[in-house]
């Protein structure tokens, strides 16, 4: 059955909050044709599933600019040719309007131009270009159409903008202030302060009055409502004073003005916007760093050698691809010919540029160090390793963390609660604030307003997951969601895999004795075991590659023995022990305690030998990784309890178990034997943690608490990961807890100031103090605490950068 239903993304702007968030989601789940959605604060993205049938983009976007927040566009004007009648017109602007991405399509017959406006990164124009050409008409587009620069630009002129008004509203604010605190007996000190606050307000402030009316059209309220009030009611209060000062001049009271208050107010928090916007970018560093490996433009082989300059969207898998030195990789795929060394520290975390040879694979965004070299495309676009990785990151840093449900569900009722608790303050002092029962109670409420501030509670998780999910990332450590995140804190019990975790997953020479070692004997071994096609075999050519080769003849496997060969008209032997003692050599003391040392260990020797002594015998083992024993000791250290799990012999796992440090491990397991240990543990109450490569471990690792799998493993080890360690470098795993503590750490942080500033704030603006000690908070400095509310909680999160 064919279904309609479709995965739209939405860019979003001016949603500074949780609570922000919450309010959009409700508009999007209230447009037609949406089937689901989810709003990614930290992403500036709304993702929602729907049905092309009834789903109308315009609407959409109307529907939350409706409520004070944007959906970022851009409106360009495109010449239509061929149009030869009004009639025609209209079938273009139909057309244009049905595009995906398209909001509104205007066409123009008159001057033969079509207005479109459109969401970058939904719309593509070659599809308008050719949909117009598909009914007989041609859209012309610019070829320098970059809407990526375009959006970067706006997104830059809007902070220009923020900060120009934030610099003016102070300008106009300073002599407001002056007036207030030091000259109020001045003859016109109300009416100049009138003049100079008025701008202020609705001009440089207009936007929080413009969406807090938005808000309110739809019945909600967000922070823009809680400022627009505050500000408001002591603009007007001071306003009806400054006209009618009789009114209370008859009552014998003071006609107070509050012409800074407000202005004071407008201006530190249009700062602590300037502020946090600043804050937040940084929190997003992370991924822009990601999408800046990519290039823009790759040099194209084609069949005859030529060497074209082309955009990287117009490669294709198989094609030929050159490589300067200096120049990023432009997609992933294969080295065809050359050598260099690349660096894949953006990608891995390790700072030693790898080596690459023909055969090798190269990743995009990686850089070329000093050769040149070519090779074919295998990955492009949305498949290269590069766009997995931002794609994993952004989706991680999209979560959210167990912890935000409570948080949500505080941040939907705040604003309202506020608004109340504001009013009941104001009845307060009315009735029992005596003769100045009003005016305290007017200024008490106000400040309220003011000092309450959903977005530092809406801001306390989100941005140290960004943080903490991009510091993630940059060290090689791919987290796919908050909940991950936060879970991997409370691992007790982290089980490894041997195979491929522990160990290089491959045979490699580990140690060898030869009689009297020589080039001769040592290009005779690697040439008779370049014909043989035992795993083992591998091990010993790649340990003595670039040898100058002999010839071989009359070579011949003997299965389950070894191999021998003729090499310059003399027989020689490789195999195991039994094989060398059926050919009547004798091992000599000289090998004796090199082959006790060995067979301890657990490593599998090779004899090699003629017909008349033994030359050497080589041990061959799946080697430990560098970083496998000082991995295992920092968990230890962590308060972990470290398992390893393997399918080898008893011999070969309690080696390694013994030079790792470790007590426990369990050897001859079957993949089901792993996920059964598993869930033995979790039903003794325990965290999980599995760490693993191969499609052997995916069930166990499905089955943890946490799973973390080795970048080199297997795909469908890495799909049902919670954490991919890109370099499998097992260092990164202690790495991920300490990030993972660190990263909850900040959010307890952030949640236990955001709740306790509003919590002691709140009732001290209100006036709890006033019966007690006669101190009334001012607005102002309401105004400066709940702009610097927001940026603390940012700044907080910012400093897990600076943590090791």
């Amino acid at each position: 059955m064919e279904t309609n239903h479709k995965i739209t993304v939405i860019p979003l702007e001016d949603v500074h909050s949780e609570h922000c968030a919450l309010i959009v989601d409700d508009a999007l789940g209230k447009t037609e044709g949406v089937l689901s959605h989810k709003v990614e604060l930290n992403n500036n993205q709304a993702k929602i599933v729907t049905d092309s049938k009834d789903f109308k983009l315009g609407q959409l976007v109307q529907n939350i600019r409706d409520l004070g927040y944007n959906v970022p566009t851009l409106k360009k004007t495109f010449p239509v040719e061929g149009m030869t009648c009004a009639s025609c017109a209209v079938s273009v602007e139909s057309l244009l309007s049905f595009e995906e991405g398209v909001v509104t399509s205007a066409v123009n017959y008159a001057n033969a131009t079509a207005i479109v406006e459109y969401v970058p990164g939904i719309a593509k124009l070659e599809n308008f270009k050719k949909a117009v050409q598909s009914i007989g008409y041609d859209l012309t587009i610019a070829e320098s159409e970059n809407q990526e620069a375009e959006i970067e630009n706006r997104h830059k002129n809007q902070f220009a903008i923020l900060k120009k008004r934030t610099i003016s509203a102070a300008l106009f604010t300073l002599p407001v202030f002056v007036i207030g605190m030091f000259f109020m007996d001045w003859p016109f000190a109300n009416l100049v302060m009138w003049v100079f606050s008025t701008p202020v307000l609705f001009w440089f402030g207009k936007s929080f009055f413009i969406n807090a009316w938005k808000q309110a059209r739809h019945r909600k309220a967000n922070m823009d409502t809680l400022v627009a009030l505050s500000t408001g009611i002591a603009y007007l209060f001071s306003v009806f004073n400054t006209l009618n000062p009789e009114f209370w001049h008859s009552r014998g009271l003071h006609a107070h003005v509050y012409f800074e208050a407000a202005t004071v107010v407008i201006t530190f928090i249009l700062l602590g916007k300037v502020l946090e916007e600043r804050a937040k970018g940084n929190t997003a560093s992370a991924i822009k760093k990601l999408m800046g490996l990519q290039p823009k433009t790759v040099i194209r082989l084609s069949k005859d050698g030529q060497q074209e300059e082309v955009k990287i969207s117009d490669v294709i898998p198989g094609d030929v691809l050159l490589a300067k030195p200096g120049e990023k990789i432009a997609v992933d795929g294969k080295v065809l010919s050359g050598t260099s060394f690349v660096d894949e520290s953006m990608i891995s975390g390790e700072p030693v540029p790898v080596v690459k040879n023909i055969a090798d694979t190269v990743f995009a965004g990686t850089i070329n160090q000093k050769g040149s070299f070519k090779y074919k495309a295998e990955k492009v676009g949305t498949e290269t390793l590069l766009a997995q990785i931002i794609q994993m990151v952004q989706n991680a840093q999209g979560s959210k963390a167990p912890v935000q449900k409570l948080v949500d569900k505080i941040a939907a009722i705040f604003v309202p609660v506020v608004l109340v608790i504001s009013l009941i303050t104001l009845l307060v002092w009315v009735v029992l604030g005596g003769e100045n029962g009003l005016t305290h109670g007017l200024l008490a409420m106000v400040t309220v307003l003011v000092i309450a501030c959903p977005c530092a509670l809406g801001l306390a998780t989100p941005t140290a997951i960004m943080v903490g999910v991009g510091k993630g990332a940059e060290k090689g450590i791919l987290i796919k969601d908050a909940e991950s995140l936060e879970l991997a804190q409370k691992i007790d019990t982290i089980i490894f895999d041997k195979t491929g975790t522990l160990t290089e997953g491959k045979p490699a020479v580990v140690d060898s004795l030869w009689t009297g070692e020589n080039q001769s004997y040592v290009a005779i071994l690697h040439a008779i075991e370049s014909q043989s096609e035992h795993p083992l075999a591998d091990a010993v050519v790649s340990k003595y590659q670039g040898v100058v080769p002999k010839a071989v003849s009359d070579f011949e496997s003997i299965t389950g023995a070894g191999v021998k060969a003729k090499v310059e008209g003399k027989i020689y032997f490789v195999g195991n022990k039994q094989f060398a003692i059926q050919n009547n050599i004798s091992i000599d003391s000289y090998f004796v305690e090199f082959i006790k040392r060995n067979s301890e260990s657990a490593h599998t020797l090779l004899y090699f030998f003629n017909a008349e002594k033994l030359l050497a015998v080589i041990a061959v083992a799946d080697k430990i990784k560098a970083t496998s024993a000082d991995a295992v000791t920092q968990l230890k250290n962590q308060g972990l309890e470290v398992v390893m799990l393997t399918g080898d012999n008893e011999n070969t796992a309690a080696s390694i178990a013994k030079t790792l440090g470790l007590n426990q491990y369990k050897a001859e397991v079957l993949p089901e034997d792993k996920l059964s240990f598993v869930k033995k543990l979790q039903l003794e109450g325990r965290i999980v943690a599995m760490v693993g490569d191969g499609i052997n471990d995916s069930a166990a690792l499905a089955q943890a608490n946490v799973s973390i799998a080795m970048g080199k493993g297997s795909d469908i080890a890495m799909d049902v990961a919670h954490m991919t360690i890109i370099s499998s470098d097992l260092l990164k795993v202690p790495q991920a807890i300490i990030l993972s503590r660190q990263t909850v750490t900040t959010i307890k942080q952030n949640l236990f100031w955001a709740f306790i500033y509003n919590i002691i704030g709140i009732p001290i603006a209100a006036g709890l103090l006033y019966p007690i000690n006669g101190f009334l908070l001012n607005p102002m400095i309401a105004g400066a605490a709940m702009a610097l509310s927001s940026v603390s909680v940012v700044s907080n999160s910012l400093r897990l950068k600076l943590k090791k």
